[in-house]
């Protein structure tokens, strides 16, 4: 037998030794291409550690500066122009500078920035959120989507006087809230029960376990930065009525998701958790969360009583989100235009897995809607991925290192017809490594 799969394991080695030399070549082309993102990368390790602020940002040999945007366009410090295909890993969903965005915070910032009290702008978004999540009775703004989760967990564990916060493998849910393999060392301290994702009766023994200790559910309804894995809806319904029936409260981290429809995937799948957190471009590109849900849980924020749970934030409802927020969702981000938005992306995510299938590729995209990522199929190496990255760079396609795609509205059905005629040919000329 070892001598049959003699043949089949020198074909591995000399393949993979072919992946590596290819991916290096296309790392050298990059960075021969880039030499002003480079010098800047490195004067920025002056100051912050590894140049980064933002660890997602990071890739190496060196990140690209981007230096403008426009509409769906991005260029970088070498004056290369790309396509931009990640839209700010889901918080730019109006491109770059929209004119109704721009004005609004421009005449914000004639009115004054921080105003060092309640302005009339934060209830009115507040209101159009409300209006468009109905599972949100109140709502509390905060700076991040990091923020909204930490202190929507906060409420569940509050209100229900228990101790237990059931996540899930591969969830991620900002920062301090991350669970991919392996763990992370920067997380809070709660008590997390982590179940696996789309597994139902795995989840059901987990939740039996937790009994009476379990305050809380936090799931993505699809995970984000796990690889955009939609939730399977029998296995999301489940969680709606074991949480019921055991007492423990339903939050639905929308953060990526809430951009599938007007109403999040919570309206496509007619399920209604009891708290919902927000963030990315709700607040029209600039910095924003928000946490919300049933009066009955939300109350718990309410100043007037002398029991009120304390949740401060000096930006919270500063004037230039406030406005940016309100300008996006309600004349720029219409219901129209977010289903023509989520439309495209289906588009672009069936006809890439068309042209991988039909080619007989190594790669697969999952998703929903407007929001994807690239996947390795068939057992293939992780490098794969590294180095279509590359390939895409080179060919004007801007993404995240990780696979992420996430469309913008100036995105048009010209970029999706090109992209996909881009990795036509990157299949083809990369046939030995991705057929």
């Amino acid at each position: 037998m070892a001598v049959l799969d003699a043949p089949v394991q020198a074909e591995g080695r000399l393949e993979a030794r072919l992946l590596e030399s290819s991916l290096a070549a296309a790392s050298d082309a990059y960075a021969r291409a880039n030499p002003e993102s480079a010098r800047r990368y490195q004067a920025a390790t002056a100051a912050m550690p590894g140049g980064n602020t933002r660890s997602v940002l990071y890739y190496a040999p060196f990140p690209l500066c981007i230096v403008r945007g426009e509409g769906s366009a991005l260029w970088d410090a070498d004056g290369h122009r790309y396509t931009d295909m990640l839209a700010e890993f889901t918080a730019g969903i109006y491109g770059h500078s929209d004119p109704v965005i721009r004005s609004a915070i421009e005449s914000a910032l004639r009115d004054g920035i921080n105003l060092s009290g309640h302005n009339p702008i934060e209830a009115e978004l507040a209101r159009v959120v409300c209006e468009r999540f109905p599972s949100i009775d109140l709502l509390r703004f905060a700076n991040s989507g990091t923020e909204a989760n930490l202190m929507a967990v906060a409420a569940a564990k509050a209100f229900t006087g228990r101790s237990k916060i059931m996540v899930f493998e591969g969830g991620y849910h900002g920062g301090f809230l991350a669970f991919p393999p392996g763990g992370s060392r920067v997380n809070v301290p709660h008590e997390f029960v982590v179940a696996p994702y789309n597994d139902i009766e795995a989840t059901r023994r987990l939740m039996a376990q937790a009994g009476d200790d379990l305050a809380a559910v936090l799931v993505e309804p699809m995970l984000g930065a796990g690889g955009c894995i939609p939730g399977d809806p029998a296995f999301l319904a489940m969680l709606r009525a074991e949480t019921e029936c055991c007492g423990a409260l339903l939050i639905f981290d929308e953060v990526m998701t809430s951009r599938l429809s007007p109403g999040g995937r919570q309206a496509l799948l007619a399920i209604t958790p009891d708290m919902t957190t927000l963030g990315k471009y709700i607040g029209g590109g600039l910095a924003f969360g928000a946490f919300g849900g049933r009066a009955d849980i939300m109350a718990q924020f309410d100043p007037r009583r002398a029991d009120a749970l304390f949740h401060a934030g000096t930006f919270n409802n500063n004037t230039l989100t406030m406005a940016a927020g309100l300008a996006g969702l309600t004349k720029v981000l219409t219901p129209a235009r977010s289903h023509d938005l989520n439309a495209r992306g289906d588009r672009l995510r069936e006809g890439l897995n068309t042209l991988f299938a039909r080619r007989g590729a190594k790669l697969a995209v999952s998703g929903l809607g407007s929001v994807m990522n690239i996947q390795t199929a068939r057992g293939a190496p992780a490098a794969v991925k590294d180095l279509v990255f590359f390939d895409l760079i080179a060919r004007g396609f801007y993404l995240a290192r990780r696979g992420l795609i996430a469309l913008s509205l100036p995105v048009s059905d010209a970029d999706v017809d090109a992209m996909i005629a881009a990795f036509d040919g990157i299949l083809s000329a990369r046939r030995e490594l991705l057929t």
